[in-house]
């Protein structure tokens, strides 16, 4: 039986330098923290994220870079929770919460004893899970570049954990994608909640060849029955889109499915298409809330609101040719895409969340700084401070912004002075 004081790593093969690679010198025998980190990233060891703590204990140790500690983000109440029995830390006004908001370092100024305190960033991708503090004697560039590494392990083997799961957001989870996709033109990023008890809600997004191709699904009801309207309104989509379907067909194959696997349900649907180089959208709204368009941040008023078309799967209008809209974005735009779970969230005395709030939220986080995914994490937040409890329906939220203003270069942002236009076709 392994001990319990102890991780059960696997054991560690001989390691030898590498040969020397034109004329450079060769590679010096890894100490043994290196090797732990070596062996767990190549071998793809999953270890229980509950043993985060020992991990982080083993490895710094390891590595000679002083004592860790691993705190979680609490976004909704605005705090930084520790594994392990030390204090909590507010996000706002502390260099923790500074790091995590940023996605950088943070360090202090060693104190008389000559003490460094340093906090990494826990990412996995944009989505950002907690932070890694640090304390040690010093923190040089080989100290700096080992502490990252382990809080890429740490995030690592966070996100890899699992919540217990209700059957249909188990079913969903399986089949989601990341929930961050981009590269130097697009980022788009998505959000669930209640994410251990969604039942008809999903989301769809994949960069290729160019194109950003998104969808966000809401199908009726909240048992498992929806959580199967979905899935399948998420493989058909996926499978139109793999196979080279363009946007009117992606939309038909999905409507087709839901009638003959699920005929007495339906789904609600936005499909989007993005063309990358000249930020030219078009998208499909089948008896979905509208897309929001935020532009030098602000709202722009029904910007994407069109006629209501209905539903997916919806028997005898299958063979509805549904509008497919277009417009061109200038570099910056964002688009939300949400279900109504989002706006028709009602707190005290009933009143609804709202579009305006909605956006509001995101402008304002993304104004302070937030990455896209910290800025929806905290938009959930205020969600659920409105209704002051659970959600009485699933919400998913995706935001997608083209050529973001840190990722833009003067090649990209040559599009920003194309003229503009807008058109539907049937």
């Amino acid at each position: 039986m392994a001990d319990e004081t102890t991780l059960p790593l696997p054991p560690l093969p001989p390691l030898s330098p590498l040969p020397s690679l034109n004329g450079l010198p060769a590679t010096p025998v890894p100490n043994l923290g290196e090797q732990l980190l070596d062996d767990f990233l190549t071998t793809g060891c999953a270890l229980d994220p509950a043993k985060v703590p020992l991990m982080a204990q083993q490895y710094t140790q390891a590595l000679g870079i002083g004592a860790g500690t691993v705190y979680l983000a609490d976004l909704p109440q605005g705090r930084l929770r520790p594994i392990t029995g030390d204090a909590e830390l507010p996000i706002d006004g502390t260099l923790a919460g500074s790091a995590l908001l940023t996605g950088a370092v943070q360090t202090t100024e060693a104190d008389a004893q000559g003490t460094v305190f340093a906090w990494f960033p826990l990412l996995h991708g944009e989505e950002r899970l907690g932070v890694f503090g640090v304390r040690t004697a010093a923190l040089d560039r080989t100290g700096l570049r080992r502490c990252q590494l382990v809080a890429a392990l740490l995030a690592m083997v966070l996100a890899a954990g699992r919540d217990t799961l209700a059957l249909p957001a188990e079913l969903l989870r399986a089949l989601l994608p990341p929930g961050t996709v981009y590269n130097s033109q697009v980022l788009s990023t998505a959000v669930l909640e209640p994410a251990q008890e969604l039942g008809g809600d999903a989301f769809e997004h994949s960069v290729a060849a160019e194109v950003l191709h998104a969808a966000v699904l809401d199908a009726m009801g909240h048992d498992l029955t929806a959580g199967l309207t979905a899935a399948v309104a998420l493989a058909a989509c996926r499978n139109a889109r793999r196979n080279g379907a363009e946007l009117p067909e992606l939309v038909r194959t999905t409507d087709l499915a839901l009638t003959r696997w699920f005929p007495d349900r339906f789904a609600t649907g936005v499909f989007l298409r993005l063309d990358l180089p000249s930020g030219l959208l078009h998208w499909s709204n089948c008896g979905h809330p509208p897309p929001l368009l935020i532009r030098r941040q602000q709202l722009v008023a029904d910007a994407l609101s069109r006629p209501a078309e209905p539903p997916l799967g919806v028997t005898g209008l299958t063979e509805l040719t549904r509008a497919v809209h277009a417009i061109s974005l200038d570099p910056g735009d964002r688009l939300l895409i949400h279900t109504d779970g989002v706006v028709e969230a009602a707190g005290a005395g009933r009143s609804r969340f709202g579009e305006d709030r909605l956006a509001e939220s995101v402008i304002r986080a993304t104004a302070d700084g937030a990455a896209p995914a910290q800025a929806l994490r905290a938009l959930v937040g205020e969600l659920l401070t409105h209704r002051g409890g659970p959600l009485a329906d699933d919400a998913t939220i995706m935001l997608v912004e083209w050529q973001p203003a840190a990722f833009r270069t003067a090649a990209t942002t040559a599009f920003g002075g194309a003229r503009r236009f807008e058109r539907s076709t049937r």
